[in-house]
Order: C-alpha cells, then sequence, then structure tokens
C-alpha cells in the first residue's frame, strides 16, 4: 500500500482531486466567505434583503456579446430613413470617428419597424417573437460605454471596470446574498458552445472576492455538460467507497495547508469545490435531462427547430436551475471573435438575422414560461450587450462599434413593464436623454436584489471597493 502513496501533496492533489477541481465547482457555495450577520438574520429570505426590502430572489442575464444594433431592433430613428445614403453630418462642426474604419454614408434599418403592445414599442422585424412580450419589458434607451472596444467594453458590462481584475456582477451577488440551496451553484455560466466570449472567463471572475464566487462554466449543449464531474467509465478501480476515502483525506491534508496559508482563498474555495460536486453528483444529471419537459415546452422554446435549439436549450435549462435554487444565471449569445457573434461589420442585412433568430424564440418563451409558473414575480431578466453600432455604413452595409449609445431591457421582478427610460438622439449616435451606464443597470439589477449598491464593499488594497466604483443611480423610472 505505501508504493501507492503520491510522492507530495501536489501529486495527491492531482490524482485525487485534479478532475472535480478543474470544473471550478465551488467556488460557488463558500458560504464561510459570507458575512456572518446576513445569514443569521435570514437575509436569504426574498423579502429580507441585504439592506431594504427585495423583489428579486434570482436573475438570468442574457448578454448578446459583440454589440447589438440598436437601431436595427429596439431604436426607430425616422431619420435614418430620410437621411439613407447621405453623407454622416450631425451638425455644429462635429468630427466624426469610427472605431475600425472610415464613417460612410447614413444606413437607415433594413428591417421594418412596427409598434407593438399596448405601450407602442417599436420593434423590427428581426424580433417577431419578443415584440409579442414588449408589454411585460423595460427598456433602457441610452446605455452608453466609455469605450468603443470590446474588451473593456465587455468587461464594463459585466465588472463596472475598463481593465481586468474586478468581480463581475454575478460574482458580487454571490458575495452579497449566497447561496439559496447547497446542492448546485449559485452563479452559473451557460457559454455559447462556439467559444467563450471577448475577455474569456474574466467576465465571470471573482476578481479580488474570495474565489469561492467565481462563476461556473457549464457547457448545458454538450454531450458532457460538466467535465470530470464523474470517473471514467475505465476507471473501473474507483468505488464510491473510495472515492470518499479520498475525498476524505485530500479534504484533511487541504485542511491542514489552509491553516498554514489563511490569507489564500483559492484552496478555501477549491475545499468547496469537492464538497459541491459530490452533491452534484446526484442533483446535476436531472437539471440536465428535459426528459420531464413537455412536448409543448420543447416546442415553446424551439429546441426541435435547428436555427434555435441551442440557445432554446440553454434557456430552458437556466429556467430549471433557478426553479432549484440557482440565484444567478448568464447566457452568452456570441462567441468572441469577428464571427458567430454580434459584431456586424461586414453585413447587417446579412449577418445580423441568423443570430437574432437563434435568440428571439428562446428568449420570448423564457420571459412567457416564467410567467405561465409565476416565477417571473420574483426573477429578473436582463438583456444587455457591451455596446451599440453605428448610424452609418461601413464597407458597404455594415455598422462599426459605437459606445455612444446602445439598448438594454429588463423584466420580471419589480420592473414595470411597457416602460422606457432615455432616449438617443436623432441618428441613434450618442445618448441624448436619459443617458446611463453599466453603473446604472448594475445599481438598478442589486436595489431590485435588495441591495444598496453603495453599501455593499469589499475591502481591498488599502479601498472599500464596489461593484458600480463611485458611480450609479438606480432607475426608479423603471420600477414598478
Amino acid at each position: 500500500m505505501k508504493n501507492f502513496l503520491p510522492s507530495s501533496r501536489r501529486e495527491f492533489l492531482w490524482r485525487f482531486g485534479g478532475g472535480l477541481g478543474g470544473i471550478a465547482m465551488a467556488q460557488l457555495l463558500g458560504r464561510q466567505e459570507l458575512l456572518a450577520d446576513v445569514l443569521a438574520k435570514g437575509h436569504l429570505e426574498l423579502n429580507g434583503g441585504l439592506h431594504h426590502p427585495a423583489k428579486a430572489k434570482r436573475v438570468i442575464q442574457l448578454f448578446m456579446n459583440g454589440g447589438a444594433s440598436q437601431m436595427d431592433t429596439f431604436d426607430y430613428k425616422p431619420e435614418l430613413i430620410k437621411r439613407h445614403g447621405q453623407k454622416f453630418d450631425p451638425g455644429a462642426g462635429i468630427h466624426v470617428e469610427a472605431a475600425t474604419s472610415v464613417p460612410g454614408n447614413v444606413m437607415k434599418s433594413p428591417f421594418e419597424f412596427k409598434q407593438h403592445g399596448q405601450c407602442g414599442r417599436w420593434v423590427t422585424s428581426v424580433f417577431p417573437h419578443l415584440a409579442t412580450c414588449v408589454d411585460d419589458m423595460a427598456f433602457l434607451m441610452a446605455v452608453a460605454s466609455k469605450t468603443n472596444v470590446h474588451g473593456p467594453a465587455s468587461f464594463m458590462m459585466n465588472t463596472g471596470f475598463l481593465l481586468p481584475g474586478f468581480p463581475c456582477l454575478g460574482g458580487w451577488i454571490s458575495y452579497a446574498l449566497g447561496s439559496l440551496r447547497d446542492n448546485l451553484p449559485t452563479f452559473v455560466v451557460l457559454p455559447d458552445p462556439r467559444g467563450l466570449p471577448y475577455n474569456q472567463k474574466g467576465n465571470f471572475t471573482s476578481g479580488f472576492l474570495p474565489v469561492a464566487h467565481q462563476g461556473t462554466i457549464i457547457h448545458a449543449t454538450a454531450p458532457t455538460p460538466i467535465a470530470d464531474l464523474f470517473p471514467p467509465a475505465t476507471a473501473k478501480f474507483i468505488t464510491k467507497e473510495s472515492e470518499q476515502e479520498g475525498l476524505a483525506l485530500l479534504n484533511k491534508l487541504n485542511r491542514e495547508h489552509l491553516a498554514q496559508h489563511p490569507g489564500d482563498s483559492r484552496l478555501d474555495g477549491r475545499i468547496a469545490s469537492y464538497e459541491l460536486a459530490a452533491k452534484m453528483q446526484l442533483s446535476a444529471p436531472e437539471v440536465f435531462s428535459l426528459t420531464g419537459e413537455s412536448d409543448a415546452t420543447r416546442k415553446l422554446y424551439g429546441i426541435e427547430e435547428k436555427a434555435t435549439e441551442d440557445f432554446g436549450r440553454r434557456c430552458l435549462i437556466a429556467r430549471r436551475m433557478l426553479e432549484r435554487g440557482v440565484r444567478f444565471v448568464q447566457i452568452w449569445s456570441g462567441a468572441g471573435g469577428p464571427t458567430n457573434n454580434w459584431d456586424n461589420h461586414g453585413d447587417i442585412p446579412k449577418e445580423l438575422p441568423p443570430i437574432a433568430n437563434a435568440t428571439d424564440k428562446p428568449i420570448a418563451a423564457l420571459l412567457k414560461d416564467l410567467k405561465a409558473l409565476g416565477m417571473l414575480e420574483d426573477t429578473l431578466v436582463v438583456w444587455s450587450t457591451e455596446f451599440g453600432r453605428m448610424p452609418f455604413t461601413q464597407s458597404n452595409t455594415g455598422r462599426d462599434h459605437n459606445g455612444g449609445t446602445s439598448v438594454a431591457w429588463l423584466a420580471g421582478a419589480g420592473i414595470k413593464g411597457g416602460t422606457a427610460y432615455g432616449e438617443s438622439d436623432p441618428w441613434a449616435w450618442k445618448a441624448a436623454n436619459g443617458k446611463t451606464q453599466s453603473y446604472d443597470l448594475h445599481a438598478t439589477i442589486l436595489h431590485l436584489l435588495g441591495i444598496n449598491h453603495e453599501k455593499l464593499t469589499y475591502r481591498h488594497n488599502g479601498s472599500d471597493r464596489r461593484l458600480t466604483d463611485v458611480h450609479g443611480e438606480v432607475v426608479h423610472e423603471l420600477l414598478a
């Protein structure tokens, strides 16, 4: 038996825990990392809140990676129709620049706009299903970014900062409120199967918060959604008993090491990951299996259709996760890079419809399904992107990056459906009235979760850091 013992602690970790550690599971429980008074006072309850009564219990964030074009989706601008083909000139001698190209001529949307719902919200033909939900949605019509570069802009919309190293929204929520269940992660990320977004895993990081609060990445539509959750079929020597004994010994060694390095949260997060992974061996397979869902539900999400199968499946799995206690789920549409996303530089009429079509029916299904189940009352749904696009052409019919204005919307818990706040200029080039930024969106999300964004802080390098930095206002105009 002695000959089978590992020669070092590192080798032991690799043999007995490498597989489970690779899934970064834990990272999400870490109850010991949460403020003790929060748990003691019962702030995990829906209406307890951290600082005031909460409206939302959980969140689904739908992130359109690449920069969704506002004037081709939700921001109707008759001025673009009027000036189509003309040189773009906002007047007053303002110099016009583009991020990666020479500014072209004004381009109207190639898609037909119509008004929908009792609120009369303008939506183009690329979102026929979402158009039926506008009375449940509240729009931010002038969301500006400090940059028109993908990486920094994606960091801004996810962490509130242009530079890497800061905790993301889901990490802050995990830190503030903790988990609702102990057999599933608190914060889950469902990336596009075509690849991770710009910044890769940096968008899901816990930054300087304890590692336990970073996002757990799950490839929901892959044959094996969570790698190494179970031993390989060829490893017949691994039994339930041997696995428990190995984990018990590993836990003992880890605890001894942790006692010698109390300031390092990485090992503590890894310990929690092993514990959570063991529980997920029982809970996870049921979450990913859709056999219990009705044919009507599968049809609603478009799971039987090639165009919508992937995103629809992820939306339905996200709903199932929320039902079972996951607090924050982020679903990504689009990979990083020049294609397979919302970064439509070359040809808006050709590039935008396919990716919009892939998300339109599933997102509308998610809203309707949550509403039918009574979950929309305490679930917040957020649709966002890192920036918008230009009102003039790049090449012939593409559009360049535009940090001046974009559109985001919210629905569900605490939201006044059918409303809008802010307005872009006549060309959807810059924010004109009611300008908001990531800080305001984040402040509003936290507010609905019962959190005062100015009071949610973490001491780091001598500063009390927060998600919204020194900015941010709750957009009360969108709240019920």
